[in-house]
């Protein structure tokens, strides 16, 4: 599954809102905490650790600090992966944030309540994104009655309308996809698709920091569980818009244009990003990308045969991350010898393409 992850980590910032906390009353580190986090999202990386350094120099021992150390962490080795060297740094600070709040006195506010959540929110999507089911479940089940405390607090701050919209949607999404995931879920009160969709729509437009992330889940949803590419489109244009530096948003963004068969402006897009980022990552998935547009704008077979190619030598490094968009390619691949009446080989791609694809309907035919 690919999931910007950038995401549940950012609603440490508003779990400081009760009355007794402190770091949000204060203006200079509320302004702090969103240039942070700005930086973040744009790649920006060494300014954002120099000003979550300032930052916590004024709140020190405060569980956030290790929260936004993962956050950054994630996001300056985007993709991060099973076999990266920071894996294990990850983990540690997230694992440390858990166990600050776990400990705490004050283990019921919704300022700790919300820091605990974002913690362990950005480590499970780390162990989904990497299948890592067997990481997944203890952590998941752990982690219950806090979700359950945020459905606690939705009159009091939209952002927790973002963990009661993912909750009830994937409560009843996600096993459908992932039937490996069904036993877990039967352990958990049901969910309701069109209400978790309403909760993330009133957290896109009311939260005070998870706007960016209930955008990005949003678009998401829409693009691959919901296979409704015009609401997606809307929403990752204004994603991308927003962080135009992301490389995770400037790909989901291009997709979704090559889904809509806007191809002249995900080419324009292509070409203006193309050499701007040294993600190596990003650079696979634009050459997958090109491939499309070479195979269904100009009609050139051979072309774009060479760029899938070249795309699933170079995307494979990155494992699971790297799993839907070689499914593109190898889509691609398939319908190419069909179109060369390679009757073998067009049976085996798309046999390898659905393999691979998370979600078939994104085969882009």
């Amino acid at each position: 599954m690919r999931l910007s992850v950038q995401n549940i980590i950012i609603t440490c910032l508003v779990s400081i809102l009760p009355a007794n906390a402190q770091m949000l009353n204060d203006s200079a580190s509320l302004r702090m905490i969103h240039s942070c986090i700005d930086d973040i999202y744009n790649l920006k990386i060494s300014d954002a650790k120099h000003k979550c350094e300032l930052l916590f120099q004024k709140w020190p021992g405060h569980p956030a600090e290790y929260l936004f150390k993962g956050m950054i962490t994630y996001w300056e080795y985007y993709p991060l992966i099973t076999t990266s060297p920071s894996r294990m740094t990850f983990e540690n600070n997230l694992r440390k944030c858990i166990e600050l709040c776990d400990k705490s006195v004050k283990k019921e506010d919704p300022e700790y309540l919300l820091t605990n959540l974002c913690a362990r929110g950005l480590l499970l999507l780390f162990y989904a994104d990497n299948n890592l089911s067997s990481d997944v479940s203890p952590l998941a089940i752990s982690s219950y009655w806090y979700i359950r405390r945020a459905f606690e607090n939705t009159g009091s701050y939209a952002d927790f309308y973002y963990y009661t919209g993912l909750y009830k949607y994937y409560r009843e999404a996600y096993p459908r996809v992932y039937p490996v995931y069904k036993p877990l879920a039967m352990l958990f009160p049901r969910g309701n698709i069109d209400e978790g969709l309403n909760d993330l729509t009133i957290a896109a437009q009311k939260s005070i920091v998870l706007k960016a992330e209930a955008l990005f889940f949003l678009t998401w949803i829409y693009m691959t569980f919901e296979n409704n590419f015009t609401k997606s489109y809307d929403i990752s244009k204004a994603l991308y818009l927003s962080y135009p530096s992301n490389v995770c948003y400037q790909a989901l963004f291009i997709e979704n244009l090559l889904l809509k068969r806007q191809y002249d402006k995900a080419e324009q897009l292509i070409e203006s990003s193309s050499g701007k980022t040294q993600s190596s990552y990003y650079q696979a998935q634009l050459l997958i990308f090109k491939g499309i547009i070479q195979e269904k704008k100009y009609h050139n077979l051979d072309k774009a045969q060479v760029l899938y190619n070249e795309g699933i030598k170079e995307i494979v490094i990155f494992g699971n991350f790297g799993n839907d968009f070689t499914s593109f390619a190898y889509f691609g691949l398939s319908r190419i010898s069909k179109a060369k009446n390679d009757r073998e080989n067009h049976k085996m791609y798309r046999k390898k393409a659905l393999d691979l694809s998370s979600f078939k309907q994104l085969d882009f035919d």
